[in-house]
């Protein structure tokens, strides 16, 4: 459905309840903002922050590679003290329970780094992850690196045989029908698995103390459901049997299935930012061509240990770690909020940002087209360099801010210049060759749901799979309607009946990349009204219904990453600027301009608008793996709420809220004023 005509037919429902002119200014002062946080090449890349995990597992890698360096230890261990719980334990985002297998690794990271386990922090620790049930509670991650420094045993790991590189594409669970994340952390730690490598570590730095008692330190095993028929206990007894193909000397499908994981490994290195560009690979990768003999200064080892270092951020006297880097997603988003916020698309500012995001744009076939092999590349990546794994979320992103940028009039897409117009027709092909059976569209692969998978003994990390998601599915169908891509196209209307089948019975939609159900659902009313779905209807008004029951009393919204948690409300948190951006958005789609909630929540953002500009927020509200994995854009404080502005303005008045014209009056009025 044409922009235009949504603006048009939301103008008449417009309320001025809230000062027009305050809202141009907030939006001014925040594109001034934004403008000077980009880069001289033009993108824009922010700090993203995960949890102390990143920093011990550093640890461990240095400790495994003999590299121990004092100071560096000293720095990442200060950084680790720092997100210390006063009663011990950590947690994997701010505010968080307790969580065994960040503070297990936290305790043994700050051990190797020197501190003694009779230090007041470290009493605290220890107490705390004795209450959580000690070491024998952590996940199967955390155990396989305490196995390498003997801290574990090997046996009470579940077996990840490299085998698996040798299944058919047809089989049930062959490496493309899990994750691209988790294929790209198996693949090495199957390696691993194999080597069973064992690194010593001084006498101060074990852990005996971690465990409740002695029969936990003699019975280091995998935990059988108490139920005898379960998937679970199914593969645990294939576990059992893969432990003696292990022990075997006869091995015929060993040596060949190294052979293929080294090579898999060796040929994701080529234009990448490290193995998937993300740390858990990244470190299992370098361990793997350790435990597989490579040089020193081979150059895939010299490659990861650059990307990891990369990823350090040094502050004051403390090291923290980056999980990745998220340069295209920031510099799409940013360009989008400019673009709608009427920065014109002259500007040097936004030609720049297009312009760099062409050429981030895949042009080989990676993981993806396995289950995709007719489609041809054209999508994007969420990293700097990353060209085996693009996915879905980061492609539409972009797309959207192409559009605006080289189509500011409306024009059709084939009506842009040359270069950009083939940049677009492939990033469409490429994206409804990924629509998944069920209608909707997951991130990096195509129909990634074979469910089986979530019961094997090393899913603990609850990753295993990528299915359809609302967010992304409803994404998807707001970029469709700048491609004169309707609601009658018969692909639409598989993601519309997905969407629909995906409502939550009080209105909401769960949020699979951000926090949470404010995310999701604010995602799904502006993908539903941009396509072109009736505003009015009880589908969009119940989420609307929704949004407004769950607004805080300062007039914000927030949510917690606890929302993931079984049984804990959803929409629960105290209010934060992108959050609360996401819920005014969803309004402002759903047909509510003028509703006292949406008053006071535009109220809640122009009061906590600061001097600069901007927006603080300090608490998570991206989502890498629910319940697992928890991610603090630094900028999603920034571009989500001036997106909200600008889009409060242009539906309320037609016009961006930047628009020459209106600024030209303002201007001269003021002038006025002045005299």
């Amino acid at each position: 459905m044409d922009q235009a005509v949504i603006h048009s037919s939301l103008r008449s429902e417009a309320s001025t309840n809230v000062s027009l002119e305050s809202v141009r200014l907030a939006v001014r002062e925040a594109q001034q903002y934004l403008l000077g946080l980009q880069h001289p090449d033009g993108y824009w890349q922010a700090e993203l922050e995960g949890d102390t995990i990143l920093e011990s597992e550093y640890i461990l890698l240095l400790q495994f590679l003999g590299q121990y360096n004092e100071e560096k230890f000293r720095k990442l261990a200060n950084y680790i003290r720092k997100k210390q719980h006063p009663e011990g334990y950590w947690s994997i985002y701010p505010g968080g329970p307790p969580e065994v297998s960040a503070s297990v690794k936290a305790y043994f990271a700050c051990k190797l780094a020197g501190f003694s386990e009779s230090e007041p922090f470290m009493r605290r620790a220890r107490r705390a992850i004795l209450k959580l049930g000690g070491v024998t509670e952590c996940n199967t991650f955390t155990k396989l690196y305490l196995s390498i420094f003997g801290q574990y045993d090997w046996n009470g790991v579940p077996s990840i045989p490299p085998e698996m590189m040798l299944l058919p594409r047809w089989f049930y669970f062959n490496i493309y029908a899990m994750s691209s994340w988790s294929r790209a952390i198996l693949v090495p730690l199957s390696v691993i698995n194999v080597h069973r490598p064992h690194r010593r570590v001084p006498d101060h730095a074990h852990i005996h103390e971690l465990f409740v008692n002695e029969h936990d330190r003699r019975q280091m095993k995998l935990h059988w459901d108490n139920r005898p028929l379960t998937w679970r206990n199914v593969f645990l007894v294939v576990d059992k049997i893969l432990k003696v193909y292990h022990s075997s000397p006869v091995k015929p499908f060993r040596r060949l299935a190294m052979k293929r994981a080294l090579e898999w490994l060796l040929e994701r290195e080529e234009k990448s930012g490290g193995l998937g560009a993300i740390f858990p690979a990244m470190t299992h990768a370098v361990m793997a061509y350790t435990c597989m003999g490579l040089p020193d200064n081979h150059p895939a080892l010299q490659k990861e240990l650059a990307e990891l270092a990369a990823f350090e951020i040094e502050e004051d006297d403390t090291i923290r770690m980056q999980p990745c880097v998220s340069p295209v997603w920031d510099t799409a988003i940013s360009l989008n909020a400019l673009c709608d916020s009427g920065l014109p698309v002259d500007h040097a500012a936004v030609t720049q940002a297009a312009e760099w995001l062409l050429t981030k744009q895949t042009t080989t076939k990676g993981d993806w087209a396995v289950m995709a092999p007719n489609v041809e590349p054209g999508g994007w990546y969420f990293e700097m360099e990353n060209e085996f794994y693009p996915d879905v979320d980061d492609t539409i992103m972009v797309m959207m801010g192409l559009y605006k940028t080289y189509c500011p009039n409306g024009e059709h897409w084939t009506e842009a210049p040359e270069h950009a117009q083939l940049a677009m027709r492939k990033g469409l092909d490429w994206v409804f060759g990924m629509q998944n059976k069920d209608g909707g569209w997951g991130s990096f692969d195509k129909n990634n749901n074979q469910v089986l998978f979530q019961y094997v003994p090393y899913a603990d990390h609850n990753a295993m799979l990528d299915p359809s998601s609302a967010d992304i599915t409803a994404r998807t169908l707001e970029m469709c309607s700048y491609f004169s891509i309707g609601r009658n196209d018969v692909r639409i209307q598989r993601a519309l009946h997905y969407l629909y089948k995906e409502q939550e019975s009080d209105g909401s939609w769960f949020g699979r990349w951000g926090v949470n159900y404010l995310y999701g659902t604010w995602q799904v009313l502006r993908g539903l009204a941009c396509i072109g779905e009736d505003r009015k209807a009880e589908p969009m008004q119940r989420a609307a219904r929704w949004l407004r029951s769950v607004q805080n009393q300062d007039g914000g919204w927030g949510e917690t990453c606890q929302s993931y948690d079984p049984g804990h409300p959803k929409a629960a948190g105290p209010s934060t600027a992108s959050q609360t951006a996401w819920a005014l958005m969803g309004l402002f789609n759903a047909g509510d301009l003028e509703s006292n909630s949406v008053q006071r929540g535009l109220n809640y953002l122009q009061n906590n608008q600061t001097s600069e500009g901007t927006w603080a927020e300090e608490v998570f509200t991206g989502t890498g793996f629910p319940r697992v994995f928890y991610l603090r854009y630094h900028y999603y404080c920034h571009y989500f709420p001036l997106w909200a502005l600008a889009q409060y303005h242009s539906f309320t008045t037609g016009e961006p809220a930047c628009n020459p014209q209106l600024m030209e009056a303002e201007s001269n009025r003021f002038a006025n004023l002045e005299v």
